[in-house]
């Protein structure tokens, strides 16, 4: 019997895209679908939109707000698939994306995860461009992590086909966190299994340039999350392997949240993070920025070019 793949949906407030994301995960070329969907307290119509789908292979779940995290778990939990593909409310998967993916992996007694091809769109798919990353090829566990980290190289949550034994030895999402939690859980699924099968061709559409979405957050408590994902991130690799390969990817990755963030009035977040580049042995990254920012920075430092810079984008939004 072919195995059962478990299309699992988080949704809260996404009456505009939910609809088109549904219809792309039933137009998947493998017919072995379970689809869950998690309104998670949404305020708008995307309840209604997702009990109009309900049928015998897609389950509706309510819940009051508890976040994306939680609404993954409780999906998870209510699973039963052989494979686990996750898909945000407002992204596509081409028709033959999870095919693609299981014909690569082969049985789900497999223990590696597959990846594949993301590009980002803002009003229809066809814009989407994709260009090929460093992270597009296969990579053992380490080594997968090491370059994302050194490169600032993402994997969009809906390129990743996990075979369910990982996902149960990688544990649950962490309800915790909210910006990053995708980085923290999927750290783990790298680490829990053999290595990384990228797959040519299982192409997923990520919807950008929403307003409100939580990738876009400025809260201070988004901050925080990313900062403790980070934490958590660099733990799991360092307990797996402590080289001076991996003491590097992890004193770069919080050297670029210093620079990220170093406008943002986080002062303590920035000082922990200090501390962690020094004691991982330092980073020579330098920060990224336009030709006006660089010059900014070689006249008054990179520190004050960072104030200035938010000052000015500020200054745009407002004008």
């Amino acid at each position: 019997m072919k195995p059962l793949v478990s299309i699992i949906i988080p949704c809260y407030n996404c009456e505009k895209w939910l609809a088109e994301t549904l219809e792309s995960a039933l137009a998947q070329t493998w017919k072995n679908l379970e689809i869950i969907i998690v309104d998670d307290g949404s305020t708008d119509n995307s309840l209604a939109i997702a009990r109009s789908f309900e049928s015998e292979n897609i389950k509706l779940i309510h819940q009051q707000n508890r976040g994306a995290s939680a609404a993954r778990n409780q999906a998870f939990h209510e699973s039963k698939g052989d494979f686990i593909q996750y898909l945000d409310a407002d992204d596509l998967l081409a028709s033959d994306k999870i095919e693609r993916q299981i014909q690569l992996l082969g049985d789900s007694n497999s223990e590696f995860v597959a990846t594949g091809e993301w590009a980002r769109f803002y009003k229809t798919p066809s814009e989407a461009v994709f260009k090929s990353q460093p992270l597009w090829r296969n990579m053992s566990p380490i080594d997968w992590l090491v370059c994302a980290w050194e490169g600032e190289w993402m994997m969009h949550p809906g390129a990743w086909l996990v075979p369910r034994n990982i996902a149960e030895k990688a544990g649950f999402w962490n309800e915790n966190l909210s910006l990053d939690d995708d980085g923290e859980y999927f750290c783990r699924v790298v680490l829990a299994s053999q290595g990384v099968r990228f797959c040519q061709g299982a192409k997923v559409f990520y919807r950008s340039g929403i307003s409100g979405s939580l990738s876009a957050s400025k809260s201070r408590t988004a901050w925080e999350s990313a900062f403790h994902s980070l934490e958590l991130r660099t733990s799991y690799l360092l307990a797996r392997e402590n080289s001076s390969c991996t003491r590097h990817a992890c004193a770069t990755a919080f050297q670029r949240f210093i620079y990220n963030n170093y406008a943002n009035n986080v002062p303590d977040l920035i000082r922990k993070a200090e501390d962690k580049v020094e004691f991982l042995g330092g980073s020579e990254i330098k920060p990224i920025g336009g030709p006006r920012f660089q010059r900014l920075a070689e006249i008054v430092g990179w520190k004050s070019a960072k104030k200035i810079q938010l000052v000015f984008n500020d200054l745009k939004q407002i004008f």
